[in-house]
C-alpha cells in the first residue's frame, strides 16, 4: 500500500529510529512501511496517524481496483 509516511516523518523532523522508538517498533518496520513492503496492522496504523495528528486516509493510500 502506498503511503505518505516518509514525507510526514521528514516534515516533523523525525528520524526513522526516533519514530520507531516512539511507536515501540523496530527501525526496520518503519523502513518497510515507507517502502511499501509491509502493510501495518490496524492498531499500528492508528498509532502512526495519531503520531502525526492526521487521519489514516491521509497517511495511507489504498490501492483501488
Amino acid at each position: 500500500m502506498d503511503n505518505n509516511l516518509k514525507t510526514l516523518r521528514e516534515q516533523h523532523g523525525l528520524s526513522q529510529q526516533k519514530l520507531a522508538d516512539a511507536l515501540g517498533v523496530s527501525r526496520q518496520t518503519i523502513i518497510s512501511i515507507e517502502k511499501g513492503r509491509y502493510d501495518p496492522s490496524l492498531p499500528l496504523a492508528f498509532q502512526l496517524a495519531a503520531q502525526f495528528d492526521c487521519a489514516i486516509e491521509d497517511l495511507f493510500i489504498p490501492e483501488l481496483g
